[in-house]
C-alpha cells in the first residue's frame, strides 16, 4: 500500500458506523499499517449524520479526507450516500445500503425524500448497492447491517478474509460475536456477485 487509502463511512446515529470504523482500524493494525481515525457527529442521538473517516497506509499523518479523494465510501443509508458522494474519488467505489431512514425535515412534512437515489448513484458513480437490512436479518439480527457492509467492503478491498475475521473478532463484544461473524460472511459473499475491480483495474490493498 504505497499511499494511504481513504475510507469514509456515512450513516446516521444508531446505525453502527463507529463500530464499523473500529473494525477497519483494527484490520489496519493487524496487517501492520498505520491508521488515523476521525469521527464527526451531527446530532447523532437524534438520527443526524455520523461520518467516520479512516485513512490506512504505511505512514498516515492526518485523519481528514479531502473532497474528491475517498477511495471508498461505505454508505449506511441511501440519502447519506448521496449527501457525501462529492467526497468520492473519480476512480473510487461506493458501497451503499438500500436502507432508507427519513430525516427530520421529511418526517415533519417540510421536505421530501429524493426519488431514485440508488439508481442515480449506480448510473452516475461507481456504486454497488447491497440490501444490508435483509442480509442482517438472515444473519440473525437486524442490527448487524453495519457488519454486513464491512464484509462487503472487505471483499471489494481484496484483503485476506481471515485477517478481516480476526479484526471483527477482536472488536465486537464476545456475546455478539457469532451473529456478527455471520453478518460479515454474508456481506462478503453478497458483494462477490458484483464486479470487484476498480475502474482502473488496480488492486486497492498492496501487500
Amino acid at each position: 500500500m504505497h499511499s494511504p487509502k481513504n475510507i469514509l463511512l456515512a450513516g446516521v446515529g444508531g446505525q453502527g458506523t463507529i463500530l464499523a470504523g473500529k473494525i477497519l482500524s483494527q484490520w489496519a493494525k493487524i496487517i501492520g499499517m498505520d491508521v488515523k481515525y476521525s469521527e464527526i457527529h451531527g446530532m447523532a442521538q437524534r438520527g443526524g449524520s455520523v461520518i467516520t473517516q479512516v485513512r490506512i497506509g504505511e505512514k498516515v499523518y492526518a485523519p481528514i479526507i479531502d473532497i474528491g479523494t475517498a477511495h471508498y465510501i461505505l454508505a449506511f443509508e441511501q440519502l447519506e450516500g448521496l449527501r457525501y458522494v462529492h467526497m468520492l474519488s473519480p476512480k473510487g467505489t461506493m458501497i451503499v445500503s438500500t436502507q432508507r431512514l427519513d430525516p427530520s425535515p421529511v418526517l415533519m412534512g417540510v421536505a421530501s425524500y429524493p426519488e431514485g437515489v440508488l439508481s442515480r448513484l449506480e448510473s452516475e458513480f461507481h456504486a454497488k448497492v447491497i440490501d444490508a437490512p435483509d442480509i442482517a436479518k438472515r444473519a440473525g439480527n437486524p442490527r448487524t447491517s453495519n457488519v454486513v457492509l464491512v464484509g462487503a467492503l472487505a471483499m471489494v478491498m481484496n484483503g485476506n478474509k481471515e485477517e478481516w475475521i480476526r479484526a471483527v473478532s477482536e472488536t465486537v463484544p464476545t456475546k455478539y460475536l457469532d451473529v456478527n461473524l455471520r453478518a460479515f460472511d454474508l456481506g462478503w459473499n453478497a458483494i462477490s456477485t458484483h464486479t470487484t475491480e476498480m475502474k482502473d483495474g488496480e488492486e486497492c490493498v498492496e501487500r
